[in-house]
């Protein structure tokens, strides 16, 4: 046990994918959702269990989209991941029956892999998410940060949309998990001035942004332009020991490389070998060989957390935080060590003398400073906009004006005649498919060129959506109308509780309440 050292730090996931069910299933697609469930939610969850198992609590905050809730409750994705975790248990059976030697034996540790996610899937993830999430809350092993439908860039968001958007995210978690939550992380760590008057207003209390956006100066949380809403930055110096642009842990030589495919099985049988080195000269993934390289990086970071604490209590005078944020994919999906990386990691920190909490445990601890004004920010590229409203995206910047201006004068219209006693679903569907066009997701794979062409084709696809049955019911064709939008949503079955009827009205009115 080392000696114990001033403040506290803060681990703080985001856990996020774009509505991917019913829209296409590889290379892009469905794909991509189960396998973040696999090699991310079920390690991370398994994690959380035999943590609160033994009597760990407060030990991070832990983001998890509307959007992606949807999904792992989903029975159409429920019953497909189980299906796929059954056909990734038949490839390895295949390789396992191969002439080659190394095929051989990656088929035998996937079968392995397999049997275990299946397992794990059978006992606790066969009925969705939400069962267990709800009950992980009660233990109090970790704070729930919740987030606006859909994943929008708030700051681009007509403000009707945006003041909808979050009270329907929270009220969301409340439904799902009996929590509503009173942090968020905004979808890209995304703020404009006069946002804290909404989250306020919402019942958000705390919320996440980057470490540049607080001007580096992450030791306390800061209360937000004069109101009780505190930001909390992300320590660069902290986060990016474990992922950075440019390096981290992931890229050990010994660790297991993403990108590499063995085109036969799918299996991904190559260790990262080198920074430089093309896939068909990497060496093979010696799973042996990484434990003690995981244990050196969990040393690291744990001395790095240490150093930080006592350097930035030192520096502001008082007992400082230190929050490292990440997405919850990193762990599993992108870094196949990352599960065990990060539970030796919480499993050590208090033996190294630091202590662990939450954000909300954080400012009930007195973690907070000065009042501070923000400027406009994101975690992004830049820490600006530039991603979302850069010349590479000038088309979807436009599509998502034009979509939205059309979605709200027909909803006004027909705002103007409906039963306030009886939901209308034709309204419904135009808001849920204008919340899936203007995702924050279509226009940073764009930036980025992460399947560009997919994430356009989604964009325009939800538009096309909306436009198609907002031309419907402008023209009078009840009927038709009721038709595409019954359509549409067999296919963007999610957020059955949205309710067209609390849209903030144009004159500034905030609609039916939840």
């Amino acid at each position: 046990m080392s000696s114990a050292v001033p403040g506290q730090f803060t681990l703080v996931l985001h856990s996020h994918l774009p509505w991917l069910a019913n829209h296409g299933r590889w290379p892009v697609g469905e794909e991509w959702l189960y396998q973040s469930w696999a090699h991310s939610y079920q390690p991370l969850y398994a994690m959380l269990r035999r943590l609160a198992a033994d009597g760990y609590t407060d030990q991070l905050s832990l983001g998890i989209t509307p959007v992606l809730a949807a999904q792992l409750d989903d029975p159409h994705c429920a019953a497909s991941m189980y299906e796929w975790l059954a056909d990734w248990q038949l490839r390895a059976v295949e390789a396992a029956m191969d002439d080659d030697r190394d095929r051989i034996a990656l088929g035998h540790r996937e079968f392995r892999a397999a049997k275990a996610a299946l397992e794990d899937f059978e006992t606790h993830w066969r009925h969705g998410g939400s069962s267990q999430i709800r009950g992980l809350l009660d233990s109090g092993v970790f704070e729930l940060l919740g987030g606006p439908l859909a994943h929008p860039f708030q700051p681009l968001l007509d403000p009707r949309l945006r003041r909808l958007s979050l009270r329907e995210g929270l009220a969301d978690a409340a439904l799902r998990w009996g929590h509503r939550p009173t942090g968020i992380w905004a979808p890209e760590c995304a703020y404009t001035p006069g946002m804290e008057a909404e989250y306020a207003a919402a019942g958000v209390g705390h919320f996440m942004v980057d470490g540049p956006t607080l001007r580096g100066d992450t030791a306390l949380g800061r209360p937000v332009a004069g109101s009780d809403v505190v930001a909390f930055g992300r320590d660069l110096t902290v986060s990016y020991r474990v992922w950075s642009p440019k390096s981290g842990y992931p890229g050990h030589a010994a660790y297991r490389d993403f990108h590499t495919y063995d085109h036969r099985t799918g299996f991904k049988p190559v260790r990262v070998t080198g920074k430089n080195v093309p896939g068909e000269a990497k060496k093979p993934y010696l799973p042996e060989a990484t434990a003690a390289v995981v244990d050196k990086h969990v040393d690291d970071f744990v001395a790095c957390v240490r150093e930080r604490l006592i350097a930035e209590s030192e520096r502001i005078g008082r007992p400082a935080l230190v929050v490292a944020g990440f997405d919850t994919e990193l762990f599993g999906h992108w870094w196949h060590e990352g599960p065990a990386w990060l539970e030796k990691v919480l499993r050590t920190l208090p033996q190294a003398g630091v202590s662990v909490g939450t954000l909300a445990s954080a400012r009930a601890g007195g973690y907070v400073g000065e009042p501070v004004e923000l400027g406009d920010s994101s975690w992004g590229s830049g820490k600006d906009w530039r991603v979302w409203e850069g010349p590479q995206v000038e088309h979807l910047v436009q599509l998502n004006s034009e979509v939205t201006a059309t979605a709200l004068d027909s909803l006004d219209k027909r705002g103007e005649h409906r039963d306030p006693g009886h939901r209308d679903p034709v309204a419904d569907q135009i808001l849920r498919e204008t919340l899936l066009t203007v995702q924050s997701d279509w226009p940073f794979m764009v930036s980025k060129d992460t399947a560009a062409g997919y994430a356009q084709d989604r964009a325009y696809k939800h538009a096309h959506a909306t436009r198609e049955i907002c031309a419907a019911a402008d023209a009078g064709r009840d009927n038709r109308a009721g038709e595409l939008a019954a359509g549409w949503r067999r296919a963007d079955n999610l957020f059955g509780a949205l309710d067209a009827r609390r849209l903030p009205d144009r004159h500034g009115g905030d609609g039916g309440r939840r």
